[in-house]
């Protein structure tokens, strides 16, 4: 297929649906959601278009007015805060953390009583939940 080819079915995709590279409004995050939704279903076979459309969806939430409040508030969150939001998400409890230690000592942690999560915690805690390391430090 030729360079001209592609570009014709390039621009007759994004003048269908140009949220696909560019989120511009609320429905245009809606329709990005709902077609990740139906992608996903096959995931290896949709992939090339699943990357693009994640980043357009991703670059909406990290700039759009809607998600300012929460994105201000989430850089707001500390190391435990983010562990707690992982545990919720996880449906994990403090017996649950072998990268951490102890029961006694993961609830420790939670509660701020004078321990404080550690370089190592925070690279196995990175590394089980395929996190940045940079989410521990608010």
């Amino acid at each position: 297929m030729g360079f001209a080819a592609i570009k014709e079915r390039a621009h007759a995709l994004f003048d269908e649906a140009g949220f696909i590279g560019h989120i511009t409004s609320e429905d245009d995050y809606a329709q990005a959601l709902a077609l990740m939704d139906e992608l996903v279903e096959d995931y290896e076979g949709n992939r090339p278009l699943i990357e693009i459309l994640a980043r357009s969806i991703e670059h909406w939430e990290n700039e759009s007015d809607e998600f300012a409040a929460f994105n201000a508030r989430v850089a707001k969150l500390g190391g435990v805060d983010v562990l707690r939001l992982l545990m919720e998400q996880h449906g994990l409890g403090v017996t649950d953390l072998p990268e951490i230690g102890s029961k006694s000592l993961v609830s420790k942690i939670l509660n701020g009583r004078g321990r404080n999560l550690t370089r190592d915690h925070i690279a196995a805690l990175s590394k089980r939940f395929s996190v940045s390391p940079a989410v521990f430090f608010g």
